[in-house]
């Protein structure tokens, strides 16, 4: 069992930056993927970045370019580095970690851009 506690969330006007944090209990080093996904009152939850053990990252296109998603083993620890946020941004943004065939989910964060 993997706990996952999500941080960073807040309020902040269109233009700004923020950072997400989420911390792992356990070793993020043997895992399949992480990521973060968005979720938005009425909508489903979507991927906005994920990242591999090797390094790899995907982004969906409404963030490309502005969001950085990343990783510290030693720290077990993903971050999502936010820049110049659009209110479309808003929402609830979780943490998922995926090891082997089960996936874990952290409780959220929420984001908010005021424009």
């Amino acid at each position: 069992q993997v706990q996952l506690v999500e941080s960073g969330g807040g309020l902040v006007q269109a233009g700004g930056s923020l950072r997400l944090s989420c911390a792992a209990s356990d070793s993020i080093v043997s895992i399949n993927y992480m990521g973060w996904w968005r979720q938005t009152p009425g909508k489903q939850r979507e991927s906005v970045a994920t990242i591999t053990s090797s390094g790899g990252t995907l982004y969906a296109d409404s963030v490309k370019g502005r969001f950085t998603i990343s990783t510290d083993n030693a720290k077990n620890t993903m971050y999502l580095q936010m820049n110049s946020l659009k209110p479309e941004d808003t929402g609830r943004y979780f943490c998922k970690l995926v090891r082997g065939f089960i996936d874990y989910w952290g409780q959220g964060t929420q984001v908010t851009v005021s424009s």
